[in-house]
This record gives C-alpha cells, structure tokens and sequence, in this order.
C-alpha cells in the first residue's frame, strides 16, 4: 500500500477542479479554471463584477445596486462604519443619557459646537447617519443570507458528486491491490465512512463520500445571529428605560415616573409601559474587613425589601444584593450604593419643631465621608417680623478620628464615631421662585452666614443627641440619630434576551465555521488484469488542512484490515512506489 499527501509535479495548482468532474483526458482536466474549482465546494452566491452596467436602465442598475449592496464586502465595509460610528457616541455626551453633561461640553467647547450639532454628534444613536448605516447593514446581511440559505438547503438535498477518473492527482491519495471483489471492497467502504458520519453514495465502481456541511450551517448561523443582535440592539435603544431611585430606611417606592430621582428612556417607551410594581425598604446591611492591609474594604452589602406585584399584589419578603437584581414583572432592580442619613430637627425660638426629617448624605470617599444639605423653609421670625428661612451645609463622617487627631475625613465606613458638622445660614432659599435646585447642595447667594462671638461663620460638631444653639435666638438644631438609604436602579432592556441568544449563535456558529472542515472522499475498486481489485482512496478538502491526509489514512487502515493486500502484490507496489 503507498500513500502521498502531495499532488504529483503534472497536477494543476488546484486540484479541486476535478472533485466532481469526469475528464476524458488529462488536457480536458486542465481546462477547468480556478474559479469553477472554488464553487465545487462553496454556497456562497456567485457575484457579478464589480464594474457598473452600461446602458441597462433603472431597473438594471437597481438591480446592480442591489448585488454590490447584498455583496459580503459591502457587508463588511457597513459593519466597520458602524463599529467607527460608535466611537463619537462614547467620547461626546449624549442628550438622552446625560442631557447636564452636554450642556457643560457646550460650554467648555464652544468652538466646536455649530459642527457638532450639524454631525448629530450629541444624538450619535439616532442620528440620521448611523441610522442610514444601520439599516444599510440591516439590508445587506438579509440580502447575504437569503441565497446563501436557499443554496446550503440545496446542498442539503443534493447528494456527492462522483469520482474523479485520476484519483491520484488529488492531494490525498493511497491505493493497494486485494483478492476481495470489488463489490466486497466498496460495500466495506460504504460501511465504514457511514460509521464516520459521512454521506455515502455509490455510482459505478467507486463510492463518493461528503462531509462537513456544518460548516457552512455555522456560516449562516454567524450572520443570522448579527441580525439578531441588530434587531436586540434596535429594540433595546427604542423601547429601553432606566430610572434611579435613593430609597431611606422604612421608606417605599412606587413604579410610577414621578417616584423616580432621575429617568431616561428610549424613543418608542411610554410611561404606560412601566409595569406596576412597589416595594418598600425594610433593612440594609453592610460588613466591611475590620483588620490588615485590607481594612474598609467591603464585605457584602445587602438590601432587604418587601415589594408587591400589581396594585393589590401579595407582598412578598427579597434581598438585594451587588449584581443581583430582584427581577419584577420585566424590570430588574439593581443595587447601586448606600450611605447614610442624618435625623436632623429644628427648633424656632419659641421652641416649636418646625423641620424634623432624615437627611440623605452623599459620600465622597470610600470610608463614607459625605457631604450635604438641611433646607428649612418655615424657619423663624427675626426681631422685625422677617420671615427668614434657614439652610445649613452639612459634613458627615460614621467614624471620626477625635479632636485633634484629624481633619473631619472619616477612618472607617461603619458607624463607629459618628459625627456631623453643621455650618448655619439664613435668607432665602430660593425654593420659592419654583426652579428645580439640588437638594444635596445649598444655594447660599440671598443668604447671610450666622456669625460667632468672634465674627467667623457660626459651625459646630455634633454628636449624636447634641443640640447646637443658633446665635441671634434663630432657634435651636439637634442631631437626633442616624438612618440609612440605599440607591436602587429601576431598569427595563427588552433586547437583552434576544441579544443573550444572538451571542451565543454568533459564537457557535463562528466556532463551526472555524474548526468543522468541509471534505470529500472517494474509493474506487476495480478489476484488474491480474485479477486482482485495485483499490484507491483519494480526499479533497475546501481548504487546505492537515487532518485530511490523517483522516484518509485512518480510513485507509481500517479498509485495508478488510481487504488486505496479498504479499506478492504488496511487494509489487511498493516497487513501483519507488521508482516513482
């Protein structure tokens, strides 16, 4: 038995070309170009070229508009402008993201903002460009996939071609002389390459075999898939919302858009689509390392709520935790972060509690330091009557290093020495006039700082239970306990699942198309003048591959176990193997 891996030197260049012919003559073999010897093994439509028709009318250049557009270089090239699209959308504030951003890149890029607005920079997602190239990309791939898919089901359908006549120029080839006939030996083979899952066909003296075709299926898996992930990511941008929400300890929340601190949302969502939903928040926990290099590090963080589905819903007891959302009726809830919330209460002079209320403070730094704002409109009367209103800037540390011993920065996260400093000014808030302020900031431009004895803006710190006294009889604060808050994120992608499944196709079928090689092979048994049946296996892959002269030798070992070679014959081939 000899094997060669190799086509010998008067082969063509591409031994494909004779996969499914049947030359008369070794000349009518060389005639068949490169290119047919490509399509014996591909699905992929055949293009026109690339230069524009003459002459043909609307209708044809319609027409050729559409194979260039449906071509996978077009596809490609639409696939890299989207990826370059992308690119202003994360580097340029986006309105429907953040809309205070972009009016502070505005500001600070003054120059550039008349471009910026023509080129849709601040709208990138739904923007006449990208959307042209979008759906562009969307076009090309569905014009890819639907010949390619009509074609592979043909293949499916079809059965392998025959045998070449000359075997041995194919670049995997062995062939031995046996006693058993040649309907023994092809009936071998057939049963053998069954075994290996190839699909078989007989046609005279030789058995053609193929195999690999999902490869191909992979191919179209992979581009379906990105039509998928299109169509996810469509949806998700058009019908998405995402809201956060800083909830106190005991306090609730309701799904409804006016519950919300903040709220963005795609360009079909309406608010009727915000399923009905409360929750209220019963605990919040944290534990962080109290020791080694490692100390104030978070532990675990945990939020324990009761929520109801529906306006008449049965509560229900859940935790939430760090990337485990409480997911409810399609919406997910996401904890983001927690802090703490000083019990505040204000005295006017005659005693009176006028303001009595949990303070949320927005830490800083990781060890919780955080910084705020008490506002108090129905503050007190001074000596003329005036109604002043009062507004303190607050500064809250859960554990203070002691007088003396450090700035007020905190040491740690959890409540070990709690202290809060307040700084006291009276005026005008500014609530009146109806424009929106941020509660977490004091605006002190009508306001006048209260003074001390020695003239300097009046501040204390407090310890939890303390009182601080205000100058001038303005009444009396006092520092009642401390609460905890917990900021949950509301959200809604609907395209998230659908992206999850075209991920997974995408990877599998890259996977098949990458690894899955598609094969034929082909044995011939046929009488000699001797008497004995000559026996030749020969293999052609699509591509060039190291496991198809192993495979066929696999083959070969175990047809040869079959229909062995007598000894004066395998002599005589191996002679004549090396004189050739």
């Amino acid at each position: 038995m000899s094997t060669t891996d190799k086509a010998p030197a008067e082969a063509p260049h591409d031994p494909a070309a004779r996969a499914g012919a049947d030359p008369a003559s070794p000349a009518d073999s060389d005639a068949v170009t490169d290119a047919a010897a490509g399509a014996q093994l591909s699905t992929a439509p055949v293009e026109d070229g690339a230069a524009g028709p003459v002459g043909i009318g609307v209708i044809g250049w319609a027409r050729w508009f559409w194979r260039q557009l449906t071509s996978m270089r077009v596809a490609l090239i639409l696939l890299f402008l989207l990826s370059l699209g992308s690119i202003p959308g994360s580097l340029v504030p986006q309105t429907q993201v953040d809309p205070m951003k972009v009016a502070q890149w505005k500001k600070d890029h003054a120059f550039w903002v008349p471009a910026a607005e023509k080129l849709q920079l601040f709208d990138v997602y739904s923007s006449v460009w990208f959307s042209a190239i979008y759906i562009l990309l969307f076009l090309s791939l569905i014009g890819c996939i639907i010949p390619r898919t009509w074609q592979f089901v043909g293949q499916l359908t079809g059965r392998p071609p025959g045998a070449p006549r000359r075997l041995k120029r194919l670049p995997a080839y062995a062939t031995w002389r046996t006693e058993a006939s040649p309907e023994e030996v092809l009936s071998q083979a057939r049963d053998l390459l069954g075994k290996r899952r190839f699909r078989t066909e007989s046609a005279g003296d030789a058995v053609a075999a193929e195999k690999g075709y999902l490869r191909e299926a992979g191919n179209l898996a992979f581009h379906i898939a990105l039509i998928v992930l299109l169509v996810a990511f469509a949806a998700g941008q058009l019908f998405k919302s995402e809201g956060g929400k800083l909830v106190l300890r005991g306090k609730g929340f309701a799904n409804t858009l006016t519950q919300y601190d903040d709220f963005k949302s795609g360009s079909l969502f309406s608010s009727d689509d915000l399923p009905p939903f409360s929750f209220t928040l019963d605990r919040f926990d944290a534990s962080y390392e109290k020791t080694g290099p490692q100390k104030g590090t978070p532990r675990d963080f945990k939020a324990y709520v009761t929520y109801s589905e529906g306006a008449h819903g049965e509560p229900k007891k859940a935790e939430i935790e760090v990337n485990k959302p409480l997911e409810i009726d399609g919406s997910k809830v996401f904890l983001l972060g927690h802090g703490y919330a000083p019990v505040i209460s204000v005295a006017d002079p005659t005693g009176k509690v006028v303001y009595k209320d949990a303070v949320p403070m927005l830490p800083f730094d990781a060890n919780l330091s955080s910084s705020g704002a008490v506002k108090v409109p129905d503050g007190y009367r001074d000596k003329n009557g005036k109604k002043e209103q009062l507004g303190f800037n607050a500064m809250f540390v859960p554990t203070f290093a002691g007088e003396g011993k450090g700035t007020m920065l905190s040491q740690f996260p959890a409540l070990d020495f709690p202290v809060l400093a307040l700084s006291a000014y009276h005026g005008s808030l500014g609530v009146d006039a109806g424009l929106p302020q941020n509660v977490y900031q004091l605006n002190t431009s009508k306001m006048q700082e209260f003074k001390n004895p020695e003239g300097e803006l009046f501040k204390q710190r407090l310890l939890p239970g303390e009182t601080m006294t205000l100058p001038d009889g303005a009444g009396t604060v006092k520092f009642e306990g401390i609460e905890r808050w917990a900021t949950f994120s509301v959200t809604q992608q609907p395209g998230d699942g659908l992206a999850l499944a075209g991920a997974v196709i995408a990877i599998g079928g890259l996977a098949a198309s990458l690894f899955i090689q598609r094969r034929r092979i082909w044995v011939r048994a046929v009488r000699g003048e001797d008497g004995l049946t000559v026996v030749e296996l020969a293999g052609l892959g699509r591509s060039e591959s190291a496991k198809l002269p192993e495979e066929l030798s696999v083959l070969c070992a175990a047809l040869y176990e079959r229909a062995p070679s007598p000894a004066q014959a395998l002599t005589t081939e191996e002679e004549e193997g090396e004189r050739a």
